[in-house]
């Protein structure tokens, strides 16, 4: 990643690119200026301010401005599960379903990636630096509200999935398993750009969060943390607490904004995709999809 920009390396293509991004002057001036940074204290981080970007999205009105959207950032109604002026509300469309079989799962003995998105990861907890920029280090602790499964979770394996406001934003399970129920962890609402997370990584930490620990034959105890963000006025689980979920079915949605789920394994369980770790190692993100491989079973 550049300061002048964002840029990933895309799985499917092979190729590094710059990412389109939706706000980026006003993310620039927030996250980039003493003014900005002010603004940021006094109003963004707040949740009133997320509680009124959702009531606008959730306007009938906001639908308005959905075909102009869909051109200017390429997404491919094609995979959507309703056509565009089926949607009521710019928020309703943010939180779409997809048809089924576009996003393949990968097969046995893998585990799949949570979301459509950018990825990182890291084959030991302990290394967890130079997320979006050099120098930065992960709070574990403060990151799962947990002492004891920081301790646990410590040298394990984990992915941080980034979602942007313009991918498809329902978060799915990585393995199959059984669920407990999510538990809230109280915060602000910063961006997790990384215009804002190269800055003050803290974020991912202090934000508002939820975190499900899946119980998995296969792979053990296994982290899901959706983290929320400038926008988001909701997290939504959508399963059922204590029965039984199958890799890549539907755990719950993002209401509007740019969002972060983080996947931890315990440590000996997998081994992490090479381009997501190769790339990581960089300080580059992979872009992958929902249901693609994150990992291999050990």
């Amino acid at each position: 990643m550049e300061e002048d920009g964002i840029t990933f390396y895309n799985r499917y293509t092979g190729e590094m690119e710059r990412e389109k991004v939706m706000g980026e002057r006003a993310l620039r001036w927030v996250y980039g200026t003493a003014t900005g940074r002010l603004a940021l204290h006094l109003l963004v981080k707040r949740a009133v301010f997320s509680k009124i970007m959702g009531w606008q999205k959730d306007r009938p009105a906001s639908a308005r401005c959905l075909p102009q959207f869909v051109r200017e950032y390429g997404i491919d109604m094609e995979e959507s599960a309703r056509p565009l002026q089926d949607f009521r509300s710019f928020n309703d469309f943010f939180t779409r379903t997809l048809k089924p079989g576009v996003r393949p799962v990968c097969g046995d003995g893998c585990v799949a990636l949570p979301a459509d998105g950018r990825h990182s990861g890291w084959q030991d907890a302990a290394e967890m630096r130079g997320a979006f920029v050099k120098g930065q280090s992960f709070d574990l602790p403060a990151l799962l509200g947990s002492a004891e499964l920081a301790r646990k979770y410590a040298h394990g394996t984990v992915v941080l999935s980034r979602l942007c406001p313009v991918d498809y934003h329902r978060f799915h399970f990585a393995v199959s398993g059984t669920p407990e129920a999510a538990v809230r962890i109280p915060g602000p609402l910063a961006s997790v750009s990384p215009y804002c997370l190269r800055r003050r990584l803290a974020w991912l930490w202090t934000n508002k969060r939820e975190l499900t620990v899946i119980h998995s034959d296969s792979v053990g105890d296994v982290l899901s943390l959706a983290v929320g963000a400038t926008g988001v006025g909701a997290i939504t689980q959508t399963y059922a607490p204590g029965q039984h979920v199958d890799k890549a079915q539907e755990q719950g949605f993002f209401a509007f904004g740019g969002s972060t789920v983080m996947t931890f394994f315990e440590p000996g369980r997998i081994q992490l995709a090479e381009d997501i770790a190769a790339h990581t190692a960089e300080c580059v993100e992979t872009y992958a999809h929902m249901g693609d491989v994150m990992g291999r079973m050990l």
